[in-house]
């Protein structure tokens, strides 16, 4: 899909988002709140039955008779967005052998980190995002206002590139490939007080998982997991080359074979169970996104039925 279809489907985002904000700051992820700043309001005489613990002890010292602090609880939340902008996340869709107009990896990514910014900007929070490869290319500190979600994703679409129609073999390792855990801790060095993490990727990358388990215990974390229907089920396209998307090296790939096909799909779903039994075993809210899906339609779904256990999130196929 070219820069600017894309761009014209973003454009029709804040169109949905006022249903989204309502579900995604509600129900069960008032969570997020819990812990967070409460904000001093006043100072009131100390009344039986009243708090002991909130007896503000230098203004009763001072005036001599009891006063306790009044607190009202501070409902603005920081949502911040990790984009994957790896190469990796441009790899093509390829559905019975043939390229569709289904968006990329990258491509629905972005998609469903603008419906986010919109619709957390429409209920008044304030949204950031860094947007990360090997290393984070750009942060955008979380403040509040369309304009400031317009710059992050005007940011993100300067890193969009239509797939170059080969499939793409998925690196797990940090040399060459995205660096989750430069973006999680980065964001664990920003964020002072509890927040909404949302971390959208393909997830092929490793030493992660610690630091990703980190930041849940201190913030609400949710793990968009993009994911291309090949990886499941690699078509029969003969002998291809698959090119690693980091690197440009290209190998022979006897898709004709249904061993190698089973190999294949055998892989993917093995990293795919791992990843799932991490975000359970962490608490992290998470969910799959396929790109030949309506990302609107399934996080509606994700933030309007996300389970009430902690750590049971909602997985999307």
């Amino acid at each position: 899909m070219d820069t600017h279809e894309l761009l014209g489907r973003i454009s029709r985002l804040p169109i949905v988002a006022d249903g989204l904000a309502e579900d995604m700051l509600s129900g069960n992820f008032r969570s997020v709140f819990k812990g967070q700043g409460l904000e001093f309001d006043e100072a009131r005489h100390y009344q039986w039955g009243d708090d002991a613990k909130a007896i503000d002890w230098n203004a009763s010292a001072r005036l001599g008779v009891p006063f306790i602090k009044m607190f009202k609880e501070e409902r603005e939340l920081s949502i911040l967005l990790l984009l994957d902008t790896s190469a990796s996340m441009r790899s093509p869709t390829i559905i019975h052998g043939k390229n569709t107009q289904t968006l990329n990896p990258y491509e629905q990514a972005l998609v469903s980190a603008a419906l986010i910014a919109f619709s957390a900007e429409r209920s008044g929070q304030r949204v950031g995002a860094f947007l990360f490869d090997r290393e984070i290319d750009r942060v955008f500190p979380p403040r509040k206002g369309r304009r400031n979600v317009l710059a992050i994703i005007s940011g993100a679409l300067q890193f969009h590139k239509p797939g170059s129609g080969k499939i793409v073999q998925q690196k797990s390792g940090n040399g060459n490939s995205s660096n989750l855990y430069n973006a999680i801790t980065g964001a664990q060095r920003l964020l002072k007080r509890r927040s909404m993490v949302v971390l959208i990727s393909d997830f092929f990358s490793t030493g992660w998982e610690q630091e990703l388990g980190n930041l849940g215990r201190k913030h609400d974390v949710i793990a968009i997991r993009v994911v291309n229907p090949h990886d499941d089920d690699l078509p029969d396209l003969g002998l291809i080359a698959i090119e690693d998307p980091e690197t440009g090296l290209q190998l022979p790939a006897p898709t004709g074979s249904a061993v190698f096909r089973d190999s294949w799909s055998a892989w993917h779903r093995e990293k795919t169970e791992q990843w799932r039994n991490f975000c359970i075993r962490s608490g992290i809210a998470h969910i799959e996104i396929p790109v030949n899906t309506d990302a609107v339609s399934e996080l509606k779904i994700f933030f309007g039925k996300r389970e009430k256990k902690q750590g049971m999130g909602r997985t999307v196929k």
